[in-house]
């Protein structure tokens, strides 16, 4: 079987295109149907079906099953673990919400979205920041600069930090390489952060004087429960470190043996469970669905992906796509408007179908065309509400906490487009 030499007709490319469509739109126009977890199952098989039929018929079969054992199930492994351990980490209580107290709060999660994924670290700091920010009439801003540091431009530095970076690790890429992105991370998260405490400085002095007092005395001290599950996050991150081929040679040999580093994952998050206080998990509010919906979406993704990654694979050369801010903006615009794993994945696809060859490679293609392809599609996964898994979390915590957000278009053109656009092309002219 030549997968290399296999050109997938146009027309199979539809099924993801469609896939992907239904995630952007049918959110915006069939809200209530779609909220329901098995009509994204039933999407996900109606257009899966067909994709699988025609590719075990052409022959592509061992692409569909390389695939999905072992990209898509290391993936769903990875984020339902990750979404397991720290649904058992909970964060209480009600400071001050002065503007360099919020401005730590998502300094801190910058951190530690690199550490415990965005949807981890959103998840943990999404509801006291809230609460913190209770008494104040302005806090709308607060959650969309949230969505972008937390929820997506903090989680660079490490595999476990966004899904795209992970799809990257599984394609070769060193744990520790992304770590090289270091003055990126720093420069985007920096200087957001440096806008949010201005604008954020701006409205607090808007607040009532009522409102600052109501802030002043309600006061609760942060609590901090199900502290054993950072041990069990530590487990994960030693997996995904030195669980691999770089480390266990006979995976060379045996790519079945990579699944030592699954196992260990999956054993991390049954201690979690096993060893976490129920009442940790209620005060977040902690339910199976969000993964539940990760799971049913990717599966239809995933799937649907395959022609797509094949086509780019034997049309790179003809696309016009090769140079690293082509790969940063292609990859981040793709990002915005549809979810930033399959474009991730797209784009290194068609970085490897150009069998360039550079003196510093990463995972088969040029260092810095994977450097164009993680910076689009983490950055720019924060410009709508569907770019980033988290987003949408966070969107809807913030609607159950009675604060009115943007809607689609509102959060491109009130946010996007003034305050984290402009920081990423920066972050192209300086460093792509």
């Amino acid at each position: 079987m030549n997968i290399e030499g296999f050109d997938a007709p146009l027309v199979s490319l539809l099924p993801f295109v469609l896939m992907l469509l239904s995630i952007a739109l049918f959110p915006l126009f069939c809200k209530h149907w779609w909220e329901k977890n098995r009509n994204k199952l039933i999407v996900a098989g109606i257009l899966g079906l067909p994709t699988a039929v025609f590719l075990v018929s052409s022959g592509m079969h061992e692409k569909l099953f390389e695939t999905m054992v072992f990209d898509y199930l290391p993936f769903i492994i990875l984020l339902g673990s990750l979404f397991t351990i720290t649904g058992g980490i909970s964060l209480t209580g009600d400071i001050e919400a002065r503007p360099i107290i919020n401005t730590a709060f998502l300094g801190i999660g910058a951190v530690l979205a690199s550490i415990m994924g965005t949807t981890g670290a959103a998840m943990l700091l999404v509801r006291p920041l809230l609460k913190t920010n209770q008494e104040r009439n302005f806090k709308v801003h607060t959650v969309l600069f949230f969505i972008g540091v937390v929820a997506n431009c903090g989680g660079l530095l490490t595999p476990l930090g966004d899904p795209p970076l992970f799809m990257m690790y599984l394609r070769g890429t060193p744990f520790t390489w992304f770590l090289r992105l270091f003055p990126e991370w720093l420069f985007t998260n920096g200087l957001l952060l440096l806008v949010y405490f201005v604008v954020d400085s701006y409205y607090y002095k808007k607040e009532s004087p009522q409102g600052i007092l109501r802030d002043e005395t309600n006061i609760r001290p942060i609590r901090l429960q199900g502290k054993l599950n950072f041990v069990w996050l530590i487990g994960v991150v030693l997996a995904v470190a030195f669980l691999n081929e770089q480390y266990i040679h006979a995976i060379h040999q045996n790519q079945y043996y990579r699944f030592l580093r699954e196992f260990v994952i999956i054993a991390m998050a049954l201690l979690s469970l096993a060893f976490t206080p129920r009442l940790a998990r209620v005060s977040n509010n902690f339910t199976w669905g969000p993964i539940q919906e990760v799971a049913y979406l990717f599966f239809g993704i995933f799937v649907t992906m395959v022609p797509c990654i094949l086509y780019l694979e034997y049309n790179a050369k003809q696309l016009g796509v090769n140079l690293p801010h082509q790969f940063y903006y292609a990859s981040g615009g793709l990002s915005s408007v549809l979810d930033n794993t399959p474009t991730a994945v797209t784009f290194y696809s068609l970085a490897l179908g150009l069998g360039k060859q550079a003196t510093n490679m990463v995972a088969g293609i040029p260092y810095e065309l994977m450097r164009a392809i993680s910076l689009g599609a983490v950055f720019f996964g924060s410009m709508t509400y569907i770019g980033n898994g988290p987003n949408f979390l966070v969107k809807s915590i913030a609607e159950d906490n009675n604060i009115k957000m943007p809607s689609f278009f509102a959060y491109v053109f009130r946010f996007s487009l003034i305050v984290l656009l402009p920081i990423f092309v920066l972050v192209q002219l300086i460093f792509v």
